[in-house]
């Protein structure tokens, strides 16, 4: 396992460097034991704020991310290696009945964009209409490969919980279908899946 820690507008020392690898270490064997990669990012937000995001991976694609704001640098770490260790624990078993099971033959390679989110909502009251129509179209900042993989909805779930992202794209294993999981603002996980709808109307697409 490589363990890479950075710091932003902060300097890392030896000794929460070593603090920070032990303690990953340390979770990696008592739930996982196959992590591959984790970075580790420390940041100083502002006089007397840290933030600390830990990004895991622990198999093909798996994502465990944990983020923490404390005023302690060292409890910011911890704080969000604990979230870390509470999302390995819930899926431990999970994870190690699922592990390599999904074949590389089973990723379909997209491209994915990140878009520029356009105005700020200060610059609107300065700007014609005409302005705003012109400068507020979404714009390419980056571009990348990724991959979609052939999972359960199950899978879907628990992979996105883990991720700690909003929304996760998978090829649903029953159908075939590309479907999306998706964390909703009352709590749960919405599902769209296209194929069900379809089906219901004996193949037709909707216009």
């Amino acid at each position: 396992m490589k363990v890479t820690v950075q710091g932003h507008h902060l300097d890392v020392g030896e000794a929460l460097e070593t603090h920070i690898k032990e303690k990953i270490e340390a979770i990696n064997e008592k739930y996982f034991n196959r992590a591959v990669n984790v970075f580790v990012t420390m940041e100083k937000e502002t006089k007397s704020l840290f933030k600390a995001h830990i990004s895991m991976t622990v198999g093909k694609d798996i994502q465990v991310q944990g983020t923490a704001k404390t005023h302690d640098v060292y409890m910011a770490f911890d704080e969000a290696a604990e979230k870390i260790a509470k999302q390995l624990r819930r899926y431990k078993r999970k994870l190690r009945d699922h592990h390599e099971q999904i074949d590389e033959s089973e990723h379909m390679k997209v491209l994915e964009y990140t878009l520029g989110t356009g105005l700020r909502d200060e610059h609107v009251d300065h700007l014609t209409d005409e302005e705003i129509e012109s400068q507020d179209e979404p714009v390419i900042v980056a571009e990348m490969t990724t991959n979609i993989q052939t999972m359960t909805v199950s899978d879907a779930v628990m992979r996105l919980n883990l991720s700690g992202n909003n929304a996760m794209m998978f090829r649903n294993s029953k159908n075939g279908g590309i479907n999306m999981v998706y964390k909703r603002q009352d709590g749960n996980i919405g599902w769209v899946d296209p194929q069900a709808i379809n089906k219901a109307q004996g193949g037709n697409a909707v216009a």
